[in-house]
């Protein structure tokens, strides 16, 4: 089994974890929290968007707020949360206990801790504040992988698109940068400050994965609100709603922020607050991986700037890679995914390496295909049958024959589609139709 499995627990489990205050000035949000009695403060700034200090943009923030302190939370898995005031509704409310027990699975799961016993307490009553905005004007987060781009560039040309894009306070992301640059569109953005405390990290406290993309999800609805934007376009594909493993009768999904369920409730809970005036839908739902990497093969523009390799994104920018480092997870599978659809020299001139002719990524290959592992990685990559899908491909052509343990992996995994049916639309999507082309 890959990866740190389950084991004995360590370490006290907090108390009380509470939502001490929301500050908004003109253009930052301020979040303060407790854990027991240990504070801790979030700072977001954005740039280019409208003053955030009016009723419908602060309602969002507080429910960004309460997703983005489950960064913090975590820190103690505190058995109780105390929401003070914070206005909260019964569609926010099943947000925030999914993402507690969901959005937290693998940390939960890597930890050994049950969050089943987690009591939320407190809260006030909220208030809606409907909100119009021009549905035609949208807002597209943009992580400068395959997928934002494909959405980027397959976007109706008859929409008034802009990039959100979020830093850390360490500087902006190099190949993100570049590969934005080459859209051409404009830029919105926030740059997010953790608590230096929970960076530094603490013997005492827990650590683990976190619904991050639930938490940007939010932040872009904020800058689209403020912006008099009424869409915001999330590039999560069908498979992202696919678990890695069960464990404690629950699903354990490394990306549940990005999945179908979380994509409704985040919809959900926001049109509680402000009404139907802002849409938020992943563009690429009903979309395989490789239908997202065919379309991407034919941006050739794009092809030597994006990176999706997750070394290019540390927060700590003395350990930034500046080229794709050719071993991780992310970096065999994006490899697979675009080897039916481009040659073997063009890969390696993308990622100036061959993790599929690497012999020391034959068994972090058969993790991805689903063969002698009990769940496939931790990271965002597709679901087992796509890899497969896509290395029976890969394996039949005759570019990779001298690889024999393509073949030979190949012959042991079975997917439950074909190479066709992956190229066409994959189950729901809430998708508008006035953003398809």
């Amino acid at each position: 089994m890959r990866g740190h499995e389950p084991g004995p627990q360590v370490k006290r489990r907090a108390d009380v974890f509470r939502y001490v205050d929301l500050e908004i000035e003109r253009n930052t949000l301020k979040g303060h929290y407790e854990l027991d009695e240990r504070r801790f403060e979030e700072t977001i700034n954005f740039e280019g968007v409208g003053p955030l200090d009016q009723p419908a943009v602060r309602s969002l923030a507080e429910l960004w707020h309460l997703l983005a302190g489950l960064s913090y939370y975590k820190a103690g898995a505190a058995r109780s949360i105390d929401l003070g005031s914070t206005p909260l509704g019964t569609a926010g409310s099943a947000l925030l206990r999914a993402a507690v027990l969901d959005g937290l699975g693998e940390f939960a799961y890597r930890n050994d801790l049950s969050l089943e016993d987690v009591r939320i307490t407190g809260g006030s009553p909220l208030e809606q504040h409907p909100v119009t905005s021009d549905p035609h004007k949208v807002l597209t987060p943009f992580g400068g992988g395959i997928d934002s781009v494909v959405t980027t560039t397959q976007l109706s040309s008859q929409l008034d698109q802009a990039l959100f894009v979020v830093s850390p306070s360490g500087g902006r992301f190099a190949p993100l940068e570049q590969t934005a640059a080459v859209t051409g569109l404009p830029v919105l953005r926030a740059q997010r400050t953790l608590d230096p405390a929970i960076l530094k990290g603490d013997a005492q406290f827990f650590s683990g994965h976190v619904p991050v993309t639930a938490m940007v999800t939010m932040l872009a609805a904020i800058a689209a609100l403020a912006s008099g934007r009424g869409g915001v376009v999330m590039s999560n594909e069908h498979s992202a709603s696919e678990p890695n493993l069960r464990w404690k009768d629950r699903d354990v999904n490394h990306q549940w922020s990005k999945s179908w369920i979380a994509e409704e409730l985040i919809a959900n809970a926001v049109q509680e607050r402000i009404g139907d005036g802002l849409v938020i839908a992943s563009f690429l739902r009903d979309r395989s991986e490789l239908w997202v990497a065919k379309k991407f093969s034919e941006q050739v523009a794009y092809h030597h700037v994006f990176r999706s390799c997750n070394r290019a994104f540390n927060q700590d920018q003395t350990q930034r890679l500046s080229t794709w480092c050719g071993a991780c997870d992310k970096c065999l599978f994006i490899n697979l995914v675009l080897a039916p659809f481009l040659s073997r020299e063009e890969l390696r001139a993308i990622f100036h390496s061959e993790p599929l002719a690497d012999p020391a990524r034959e068994d972090q290959l058969r993790s991805l295909v689903g063969i002698g592992h009990d769940h496939k990685p931790f990271e965002c990559v597709g679901d087992p049958s796509e890899s497969a899908v896509a290395l029976a491909r890969v394996a039949a052509s005759t570019q990779w024959a001298e690889v024999k343990f393509l073949s030979e992996t190949a012959l042991l995994a079975i997917p439950d589609r074909t190479f066709e049916e992956l190229l066409e639309p994959q189950g729901a999507s809430r998708v508008p139709a006035h953003w398809l082309r």
